[in-house]
């Protein structure tokens, strides 16, 4: 989707972002991308971004907040709380599991912790990242403690957001169809996040583009994250955004104090893409039509807490029930998915069909599908929501019954779609001798399908219901959107503190 392009500042009235372009000799034809990208955050930073772009940062802050909300309970969340708590250190951000003020690297911890503690946060296609996880907690901490405005925030996260799925991107194998990346064992997500969250810290604090090239440049060596945890159990993953979003708080610091990284961190031989991807790489990814393409705007937003290769499977399963197709009626279901995600969600099989936990639950094609196809109270609207994530809801011998009667199989028409789409083809053997079968093409909250405004504001005052009272809620929702105003940050953080203290 094209947006207008950010028009060259003019720096009238601004001697810094002056310094910040004069002080450099190289011409724009010998730039390295770490630069370039530095340039146009540079340029952001004076210029501002377009209505619609804020208005979609908007949406995602609103997205976010309601996810971070609605994870407070999570044991993730209340450990890296425990952590920063023992850390201690002058207060200037807001804790979005407490309320409490903490140092911004510390509140970006734990709010990019809780932003992906439930699986509900957005998604970039074909790169499968969650890059508002990572970039907006960072973001938005910077922001409080600088008392940056609305826009200012908006603008530093749409880039740094933008930052983080082109490097996703330049790490994704158009001919393979798949993230160099993810083959790779690697989380994307918290591997390119920090980078984008260190260039939209870096803004708010006001950093030259020759410091913003460091920022980058420094956070390329703080990115981290292994995928492990998706297949065999373990809780760390939860973490993995809380920490680039720390680690994106700290580099932005620590470039503004000096400390420098190399320009050519990005394609180098030693780089950032080169180390994570080998020789699979595209570096034209991270340019091309930079600052008149935004990817932002076609982030899929989650109908669904969890994984988001079982969308489209739960899609289907809802379609067979919708035809009033109960648990009883199924001698067994075949669900056909891109073959690349079986080894996330059909992979070891007994841990598929028999998850540890709730959050286990989450990452399972045979649990996904059966929990849908079984109902639930809380769907709100929705049609799986967080009850069947409990622990409880992963453990209903109903559910896991119908789970062990769920074979998953690579299907050639979904792998096809794969990863532009994660389609899913699920055929039900009903006990009559009937065979149903339903497809789902395109997923839900995407450019192609969009969640209505009505699906917006169910899923965020289903999340936030976890925390707060539904007149707050709203307020909160209400508030976001006046960040593109005269609202900030700072204000925002002092009203959340103040509901989640009480």
């Amino acid at each position: 989707m094209s947006r207008p392009a950010v028009a060259p500042p003019s720096h009238e009235g601004n001697p810094r972002a002056a310094r910040a372009t004069e002080s450099s000799p190289r011409g724009a034809d010998d730039r390295t991308p770490a630069q370039q990208v530095a340039d146009l955050a540079a340029r952001v930073a004076v210029e501002g971004l377009p209505a619609d772009l804020r208005d979609d940062l908007a949406a995602r802050t609103v997205d976010l907040l309601g996810n971070c909300l609605a994870a407070r309970a999570e044991d993730p969340g209340r450990i890296v709380s425990a952590v920063v708590d023992d850390w201690g250190g002058t207060g200037a951000a807001t804790s979005f599991a407490t309320g409490d003020r903490l140092p911004p690297p510390s509140a970006a911890l734990v709010n990019g912790t809780l932003a992906h503690s439930l699986d509900f946060d957005d998604t970039h296609l074909p790169s499968v990242l969650h890059p508002s996880s990572a970039v907006l907690p960072a973001a938005f901490a910077v922001a409080e403690a600088t008392g940056a405005s609305g826009p200012a925030f908006l603008d530093a996260a749409t880039v740094g957001v933008e930052l983080t799925c082109r490097l996703g991107m330049a790490g994704y194998d158009e001919a393979a169809g798949t993230s160099v990346f993810f083959e790779w064992g690697q989380h994307a997500t918290a591997i390119c996040g920090a980078v984008g969250a260190a260039l939209a810290a870096g803004m708010l604090r006001g950093l030259s583009a020759d410091e913003l090239t460091s920022a980058i440049g420094i956070a390329a060596s703080m990115g981290s994250g292994v995928i492990e945890a998706n297949r065999t159990g373990g809780t760390i993953k939860r973490v993995h955004c809380g920490w680039a979003a720390h680690a994106g708080v700290a580099a932005a610091d620590l470039a503004r104090h000096g400390l420098t990284g190399p320009p050519t961190v990005l394609e180098g031989g030693f780089g950032f893409l080169r180390a994570f991807c080998g020789d699979r790489v595209r570096i034209e990814a991270v340019t091309e039509e930079l600052g008149s393409r935004w990817e932002t705007p076609g982030i899929f937003f989650k109908p669904y807490p969890c994984n988001h290769f079982t969308h489209a499977g739960i899609d289907a399963a809802l379609a067979l029930r919708a035809r009033g197709i109960r648990p009883d009626d199924v001698e067994r279901l075949v669900l056909g998915a891109p073959a690349p995600v079986l080894r996330t969600i059909a992979e070891p099989r007994a841990a598929k069909i028999h998850p540890q936990s709730g959050y286990h639950a989450a990452f399972s094609g045979p649990y996904t599908v059966a929990a849908a196809l079984c109902g639930s109270d809380d769907g709100e609207g929705l049609g799986v929501f967080h009850a069947d994530f409990s622990d409880e809801a992963a453990a209903s011998p109903e559910r896991l019954a119908l789970a062990a009667r769920v074979e998953v199989v690579a299907d050639d028409e979904a792998t096809a779609g794969f990863p532009h789409q994660f389609p899913a083809v699920l055929t039900a053997y009903l006990r009559s001798g009937e065979t149903v079968t339903e497809r789902v093409r395109e997923n839900r909250g995407g450019p192609g399908r969009p969640l209505s405004a009505a699906e917006h504001e169910t899923k965020f005052a289903g999340n936030a219901a976890r925390s707060v009272g539904a007149g707050e809620a709203a307020e909160m929702a209400r508030l976001v959107w006046e960040l593109r105003g005269d609202l900030r940050p700072a204000d925002l953080g002092a009203r959340l503190s103040g509901a989640l203290r009480t």
